[in-house]
């Protein structure tokens, strides 16, 4: 059976040569449930492929649907026009959540969560089926949205592409551990700590030609000033995914 054809209801992605980890492998992320948390916490992510041999690395909005990855763009992208009749890409996700400082330099790191998914890209050719997508998408990081906005015009779905990817192999990485240093360096009088990194929601700045009376809508509830974004993407994916 191939990985494609694979039963996307396990509850792991297969280990393999791929996706496997060389080193470190207590880090290593295989469940579906953290592979999938890391994921939906992340608004963009990064796109590796290759066309005619020059790799590429494109940064992108992207988002999940069971064990598919969608993301848009340009239809004039190189990128996309590439991937028209499915093109093998590596899309990755990295959550940078504190600076380490050791008492050596090789104990120096950071702690992160990042995930690493492999599969076919693929463009998502049906109108209805393109515009559909796209909704979901403003849905995904803004709960309800989709239904308060002016429809999209032919012209601009035209200039849209949307992708799709099944992931086939998968692999999240996790480093949680903070200041780790060789037991007899604790005792050395060298400053040692952990950083936390936060992206966090500032003030609102509603646009200065929004009629009066325009209220917020409840959707946007989770937006509030202070609050890290990772959590708002996780928040609003499980409120995307309620029947």
């Amino acid at each position: 059976m191939s990985t494609t054809e694979a039963d996307t209801d396990a509850p792991a992605f297969a280990r393999n040569d791929r996706n496997r980890l060389r080193r470190l492998h207590e880090r290593g992320r295989y469940d579906k449930a953290s592979v999938h948390a890391i994921l939906d916490a992340a608004m963009i992510c990064h796109i590796a492929y290759a066309i005619d041999g020059q790799p590429f690395c494109t940064a992108t909005a992207f988002w999940r649907e069971g064990d598919r990855l969608y993301w848009h763009g340009s239809s004039a992208s190189r990128m996309l026009r590439a991937q028209r009749p499915g093109l093998p890409v590596c899309l990755t996700v990295t959550h940078l959540d504190s600076l380490v400082l050791a008492r050596c330099g090789f104990n120096h790191s950071v702690d992160y969560r990042s995930a690493m998914c492999f599969g076919v890209a693929h463009i998502v050719e049906d109108p209805a089926e393109k515009a559909a997508a796209l909704d979901r998408m403003i849905d995904r990081f803004y709960p309800g949205r989709a239904a308060s906005l002016r429809t999209s015009t032919v012209q601009e779905l035209k200039a849209t592409t949307v992708i799709g990817m099944q992931i086939e192999d998968a692999v999240g990485k996790v480093r949680s551990k903070g200041v780790a240093d060789e037991e007899e360096d604790y005792a050395l009088p060298i400053y040692a700590a952990r950083f936390p990194v936060r992206t966090v929601i500032g003030a609102v700045e509603p646009c200065s030609r929004l009629p009066a009376g325009v209220p917020r809508p409840d959707g946007l509830d989770g937006f509030t000033p202070d609050r890290r974004l990772d959590e708002i993407m996780l928040e609003n994916h499980h409120k995307y995914e309620e029947p």
